[in-house]
């Protein structure tokens, strides 16, 4: 049986190892040719790095930063809890290298640099950027949130409520270090929010959620930081004088989507089957599951076993996700939020129920 894997992020580089542990032979096409940083991720909860364990990866030793407490701060309003265990920080540059370093010790085939122009489900195909095609029993797609021609999401009744990712990366600083040490920060405005955490190599991952309205109406990725530092005080001073010079972003988010049939043969991992809003901070963990997943769902059952297996992952996210839509539509909206950050200030306990309950099971 021959199986194709497109796309060497988290939940890519998961399926390949999972395979090849169970003596299943695999080839894994990834489009760049080296380390590189993406706009999601960063933040890696307790399932997550059990996940990753799980997979012969120890995060503190490629050097995650230790996450113990989390500050929401909207307005004036601020409110800051104990996590129910111990997260990390750990940028997408080292821990997507790690996995595809993980992958091709297990024996998986890596091919770097290399661009899928497309995909053909029902003959089995992938066409490459030079016109060759590779033909598969099996095709794992796992792409992230770029779409690929002939499998792309279907997603045009969700136009309008597609959200827009952005990241950028702030260099250390000693008052923004500090106040970040052991700490992911939440910053909750009208439309969207921000989300700051320390990375391995010193410097703050910062990256964004924002309604694609809200980031027409300031003009682009600059100018709408721009915009917020001068809305927003507590987050003007984790930016500091400087505002970025270059921002990332990515479009047509769609978060709560997931995939819940497919066709035979055919399976979604990662931001291809499920999407979980960035506030929840689970995104990694659901590629890591979906890998997974999907991987021993092929070692057991097949090809066939796709379509059963990409329903009962819909529907085994879908709490998390319906959950996460619910705070994430809270927060974006000016009663509910400050009637969120009341309630929290009273009780800043619940914080810690509400994280448990958008973990990946």
């Amino acid at each position: 049986m021959t199986t194709l894997i497109v796309g060497g992020g988290p939940a890519g580089a998961a399926a390949a190892i999972t395979l090849a542990r169970g003596g299943h032979a695999c080839r894994l096409i990834e489009r760049t040719s080296g380390e590189h940083d993406v706009v999601c991720g960063g933040f890696l909860g307790w399932d997550a790095l059990a996940l990753l364990d799980r997979l012969g990866i120890d995060a503190a030793s490629l050097g995650a930063r230790p996450i113990t407490r989390v500050r929401l701060i909207a307005g004036a309003r601020r409110v800051e809890a104990a996590l129910p265990h111990t997260a990390a920080g750990l940028s997408r540059r080292r821990l997507d290298a790690a996995l595809l370093a993980a992958a091709e010790h297990n024996g998986v085939e890596v091919l770097r640099g290399t661009t899928v122009r497309s995909a053909d489900p029902e003959r089995r195909v992938v066409r490459l950027h030079d016109e060759s095609e590779l033909t598969c029993d099996a095709l794992l797609l796992a792409t992230g949130k770029h779409e690929l021609r002939g499998v792309a999401r279907p997603l045009a009744d969700r136009r309008d409520s597609l959200a827009v990712g952005l990241r950028t990366a702030l260099p250390p600083e000693s008052a923004r270090d500090a106040a970040l040490a052991d700490t992911i920060e939440l910053h909750l405005f009208d439309q969207g929010y921000a989300g700051l955490l320390l990375q391995e190599d010193g410097t703050t991952n910062l990256c964004l959620s924002v309604s694609q309205r809200r980031l027409a109406e300031a003009g682009g990725p600059l100018p709408l930081l721009a915009e917020l530092a001068g809305a927003l005080p507590a987050l003007a001073e984790r930016l500091g004088r400087d505002l970025p010079a270059q921002v990332t972003a990515i479009a047509g988010v769609p978060y709560g989507w997931s995939a819940d049939t497919t066709t035979a043969g055919l399976f979604r991992l990662g931001d291809q089957g499920a999407v979980i809003a960035s506030l929840a901070g689970d995104g990694i963990a659901m590629a890591l599951a979906g890998g997974i997943g999907g991987a021993e769902a092929l070692l057991a059952e097949g090809p066939a076993g796709a379509q059963r297996w990409q329903g009962g992952f819909a529907r085994r996210t879908g709490r998390q996700r319906a959950l996460a839509e619910v705070f994430r539509h809270g927060v974006e909206r000016p009663i509910s939020r400050a009637a969120l950050m009341a309630l929290l200030r009273l009780a800043p306990r619940l914080i810690a129920p509400a994280a448990l309950l958008t973990r990946t099971r």
